[in-house]
């Protein structure tokens, strides 16, 4: 099978895991399950040169230092800077620019945790199969709860490795998600695909003409420094931003999706932190000074300040500089909504 070619994307602001998520160092770059970053992860799991070629990075400007710090031991790595943030589907328009069109994209969020790497990339070689007999392909997560924060492809029929997507699903209120759940033919959209670059052009053109035509103008103009690519700023910003969910997947007549048991998490919350991470015999999971005593279920994290906790369950203690959050694990979901989170 030919060379895949790796797009990573950098971009939100990952509000949910404030304080230590803020927009000058949001969670892709942070160490948040120990050891690597995400998007330090997001790499390596593409790493093995006998099957991905270097990496191709999309990225705006205010993360460029973060990516050249982080990225400088992976040899060949170019990286598209975005002129302005316009959601995914541009974004992944500017990296299939960059390659030839019969080359196989997998696009990758920077900000995922995937727990079991042998099964990705077992979905990868399925998914790439389909991808170079013209599939756009997304890759389905097994849903392990009726989650409502994430949306849903249900499963059409069946092809090599996969199934055609008989449809997309925006994120469903409880009830629904427990059908879906009970149902057996619905995944959730991880967020992950896979498609030739020429074809992701072809119908980005076809369904949304004026974005393409934009993408193409921009690229057109764009400017190279180093292993940098810089697209012209004025026919970028003019795009009306738009996922790759909304712009070609729910309209193609080619969408299929690959269903993957991998261990995913898009780390969305604090609470899903504390799923990922390694934990104690009382459920605990500590980074920082933390004592814990009779505590079951929580997560502290400090960057200084010791944290001392006793008969606590269920709660999520994160001390960053000046700032502290305290709450409990069902209201994870809701830290973006605080002012310090939203900037306000």
């Amino acid at each position: 099978m030919s060379v895949i070619h790796p797009v990573i994307l950098c971009g939100g602001s990952g509000t949910r895991l404030w304080p230590r998520s803020r927009a000058a160092r949001p969670k892709p770059f942070l160490d948040l399950l120990g050891g690597r970053t995400l998007f330090q992860r997001s790499l390596d799991r593409v790493g093995d040169p006998d099957r991905f070629a270097p990496p191709l990075i999309v990225a705006g400007a205010a993360h460029v230092a973060a990516i050249e710090e982080q990225a400088a031991t992976h040899q060949g790595a170019r990286l598209v800077v975005e002129p302005a943030a316009r959601n995914t589907a541009p974004a992944i328009a500017l990296a299939a620019h960059g390659l030839a069109p019969e080359d196989i994209m997998l696009v990758c969020p920077s900000d995922h945790h995937i727990a079991d790497e042998a099964a990705f990339l077992a979905g990868v070689e399925r998914a790439a199969q389909l991808a170079g007999e013209g599939w756009l392909v997304a890759f389905g997560i097994a849903p392990t709860e009726p989650a409502t924060g994430y949306g849903y492809i249900r499963m059409g029929a069946p092809l090599a490795g996969g199934h055609r997507v008989d449809r997309f699903v925006e994120k469903p209120d409880r009830a629904t998600a427990e059908s879906f759940l009970a149902s057996g033919d619905h995944v959730w959209n991880g967020g992950i695909f896979c498609m030739r670059a020429g074809r992701y052009r072809e119908e980005l053109a076809r369904h949304r003409p004026a974005m393409a035509a934009s993408v193409d103008e921009a690229m057109v103009g764009a400017a190279s420094t180093g292993r940098q690519c810089h697209p012209a700023p004025a026919p970028f910003a003019a795009i009306a931003g738009e996922s790759i969910d909304y712009a070609v997947m729910e309209k193609t007549n080619h969408a299929a999706v690959v269903s993957a048991d991998m261990g995913w998490s898009d780390i969305g919350s604090w609470d899903a932190v504390l799923a990922a991470r390694a934990r104690d015999s009382d459920g605990n999971s500590t980074m920082g000074r933390a004592d814990l005593v009779e505590c079951r279920n929580v997560l502290v994290e400090s960057d200084g300040p010791r944290v001392s906790a006793i008969g606590l369950e269920d709660v999520v203690i994160v001390v960053d500089g000046d700032e502290v959050l305290v709450t409990t694990r069902a209201g994870a979901q809701a830290v973006g909504r605080l002012p310090g989170a939203s900037g306000r």
